[in-house]
């Protein structure tokens, strides 16, 4: 847990401020913090308990 949230400091300490520059960083942290949350994906559609996407 400790390593995951190392890992999102490091991203977001990266982001530049430019949506578009940040958009894979962004995407990086989304998913470690889905991992460190332990929110899963439901059935085969793909879809972010946390987030709603």
């Amino acid at each position: 847990m400790q390593e995951v949230q190392a890992q999102i400091t490091e991203l977001e300490s990266q982001l530049s401020g430019d949506m578009l520059q940040d958009m894979d960083l962004k995407d990086k942290i989304h998913n470690l913090k889905i991992k460190l949350n332990g929110t899963r994906l439901m059935n085969s559609e793909i879809k972010c308990v946390g987030c709603g996407s």
